[in-house]
């Protein structure tokens, strides 16, 4: 079955994680995407500190599956020429450049209309297009240190805590992504083309709207809660099982708390005023905690996690990363040949975070060498020359 995006290409400027990451969803619902790299190659190819992956790095493969490489100089006169031959052709470019860069290369939007008028042109940058900020360098963790990011997590009185992963570059990605299908969608209904300014902190601020609209709303910033949960209820944080592990409860509903009480044998915790309400757990924070800590104490984190989950009561055991992608479901992962590679075997790599039927996205070709369908790509711009 034809994927969602069969018949739309992506000529693809940007690198690193934000933007590749856009156009590598793009890709996984059946988007073409030619990758327009620099003759260095794109930055993330030799990320990391492990040189046996230099050219293919695990960060690049994150983000660049079954899209096509070709490498030029947009400085050089016939390089550029084939870029807008490439553009002229394409349904959506996407850029992360600085602001301002890509337009002095002789691609800013104006240009590249008369090129394609109908284009769906998406710059992703640090703090957008014309902001105060447009000129400032942006990378994740500087986004989120200045979004507000590192003091939402940790306890009151911690240092900042940056979130464990490029949270910021891959949020970015998924907002792109969606403003190139709305893109698209408005030109499907006879909108024509648009440009979308898509800006990391921006991103930060929408993806972050549970903590910062109560701010907005009410005027006080929320209080770090460290692992606690967002209701601030001593029944939704982290506790040590028998065995050294913890589990993560989530009992936040009138009826879970319940559930748990029954199911742990203390049904007099429905008969303390204490801990009869969810204002009164809250108001009575350390006790209910220490009572549930002393509970959880008496048994393996699993057997918690079955048992559980079974009564209906959320509950998780912490897990490393390694440990979680065991847990993944049918088309949570995809296993990929990537020829060159100092292993054994398929790599796997995650999918999209959801499934379609019919149309189901998916990862079907490695991420290319440097400049590979540089041949492909030229014979095609010949066959299509006009």
């Amino acid at each position: 079955m034809t994927k969602p995006l069969a018949g739309i290409r992506i000529a693809d400027f940007s690198h690193v994680m934000a933007g590749p990451y856009a156009s590598h969803l793009l890709r996984q619902m059946g988007a073409e995407v030619i990758k327009i790299e620099p003759k260095r190659g794109d930055g993330f190819r030799s990320y990391g500190s492990d040189r046996r992956f230099d050219g293919m790095a695990p960060a690049f493969i994150a983000a660049n599956a079954g899209k096509k490489s070709i490498a030029l100089d947009l400085k050089d006169e016939a390089d550029l020429a084939i870029a807008r031959a490439i553009v002229s052709r394409s349904d959506v470019l996407l850029e992360n450049f600085r602001p301002g860069v890509i337009a002095r290369l002789g691609l800013g939007y104006d240009a590249v209309r008369e090129l394609r008028p109908d284009i769906v042109y998406c710059s992703v940058s640090g703090y957008g297009q014309d902001s105060p900020q447009r000129d400032w360098p942006a990378i994740d963790n500087i986004v989120q240190a200045t979004s507000g990011m590192m003091m939402l997590s940790g306890e009151e009185g911690d240092p900042p805590v940056r979130v464990g992963f490029p949270i910021v570059d891959t949020l970015t990605g998924q907002t792109a992504a969606l403003a190139i299908l709305s893109g698209l969608m408005q030109r499907e209904r006879g909108g024509g083309g648009s440009y979308i300014d898509v800006s990391m902190f921006d991103a930060s601020l929408a993806f972050m709207t549970s903590a910062l609209t109560p701010y907005l709303v009410t005027g006080q910033p929320m209080s770090r809660m460290g692992n606690t949960g967002y209701s601030g209820l001593p029944t939704a944080s982290l506790f040590v099982a028998r065995d050294g592990r913890q589990i993560s409860l989530g009992v936040v509903q009138p009826n879970q708390f319940e559930a748990l009480a029954r199911f742990v044998g203390k049904e007099e915790w429905l008969r303390d005023a204490r801990f009869a309400t969810d204002d009164a757990r809250r108001a009575n924070f350390d006790a209910m905690k220490a009572e549930v800590a002393g509970v959880i104490a008496t048994r393996d984190a699993a057997d918690w996690e079955a048992g559980m989950n079974a009564a209906g009561i959320p509950c998780g055991v912490v897990r490393r990363v390694d440990e979680a992608s065991a847990l993944a479901g049918p088309g949570a992962l995809a296993s990929l040949a990537v020829p060159g590679l100092p292993l054994d075997g398929d790599v796997r790599l995650p999918g999209v975070g959801f499934r379609m039927v019919p149309g189901e996205p998916s990862v079907d070709a490695p991420p290319p060498r440097l400049d590979e369908n540089r041949d492909e790509i030229l014979a095609w711009l010949e066959s299509t020359s006009q």
